[in-house]
């Protein structure tokens, strides 16, 4: 039978107090248990580690070199547990996150902002990408969870909405969409549209949108990033059509951002993890917290 670390403490606090009795008092445990764990102490190391008789109790001399080795172990035991346990607490922990682009540059960082204001110790690890690439990452579990947005229809993972985007027309001023009272799916399918590619998530949502109308539109230019997106706004190539949430879809000097009508140009933003993980104190909270301050507004 191989030592405990039960054993070891108890066989500590007797050599320290000198005495069954107050080393039993000392660790909360009956004087009778603790002798049992010492038989079985020194059973497990083939060694007497003390010489007691009804009177008094010392430590042999092999116990009194196994009482510097055994300390020695039990601190650097408390120093890994203690450790670990603040590794593991809000306190001290690690975010580990995947996150689309746009939101990477926008509300991410206010939320994480407003979170370091109550936990200023707390770590944030970010890898930013499209959604493919969010989505890769929870499930080879590199990070605790993912920021993405569309439908996630995968049973390795458990996603919930943290808010919903709206989606946004970005052109150069003047153009003839400042005339319309509303942007609409008619009045876009009349211009010419700056689209990103197919894999990301901005992508999907206006294709399924045009579909449910029953109409078909192809891009007059399509773009992986969305600041090339701008650039050709700004050459006056077309309307981008662009989540508000990005920093490319906000209005600035001629360039006019406006919010397309219609429930289909609405999409989830959503928070994904692996299906059966639970997430890191650190993490949790800070969905909570994410979640928290969307809904707020």
């Amino acid at each position: 039978m191989d030592p405990s670390i039960r054993q070891l403490r108890s066989f500590v606090a007797i050599a320290k107090a000198g005495s069954f009795t107050r080393a039993a008092q000392m660790l909360h445990v009956s004087q009778p248990a603790l002798t049992v764990q010492i038989r079985q102490l020194e059973a497990a190391l083939k060694v007497r580690l003390f010489d007691r008789n009804t009177r008094s109790v010392h430590v042999t001399r092999v116990g009194s070199e196994m009482v510097l080795v055994f300390e020695r172990l039990l601190a650097e035991l408390d120093t890994a547990v203690s450790g670990a346990n603040e590794l593991a607490s809000i306190r001290h922990g690690i975010v580990r996150l995947a996150c689309l682009p746009s939101l990477a540059a926008t509300i991410l960082p206010k939320a994480i902002a407003a979170f370091r204001v109550r936990h200023p110790h707390v770590e944030f690890v970010l890898k930013d990408g499209v959604g493919g690439r969010v989505i890769a990452l929870v499930k080879a579990e590199a990070v605790d969870f993912g920021i993405t947005a569309g439908a996630v229809d995968d049973p390795e993972l458990n996603a919930s909405v943290l808010m919903r985007d709206r989606m946004h027309a970005v052109y150069l001023s003047p153009h003839p969409l400042d005339r319309d009272a509303r942007i609409t799916l008619d009045a876009l399918s009349r211009h010419p549209l700056i689209l990103m590619d197919e894999e990301s998530t901005v992508r999907q949502i206006v294709e399924q949108a045009f579909r449910e109308a029953g109409r078909s539109k192809t891009a007059a230019i399509e773009a992986t990033y969305m600041s090339t997106a701008l650039g050709m706004v700004r050459a006056k190539l077309g309307v981008a059509l662009l989540p508000s949430t990005a920093i490319e879809a906000r209005a600035s000097g001629k360039i006019r951002s406006r919010p397309i009508a219609g429930s289909n140009f609405i999409r989830p933003i959503l928070v994904v993890r692996k299906t059966g993980r639970s997430l890191p104190p650190a993490s949790s909270s800070f969905v909570s917290a994410f979640k928290t301050l969307q809904e707020r507004g």
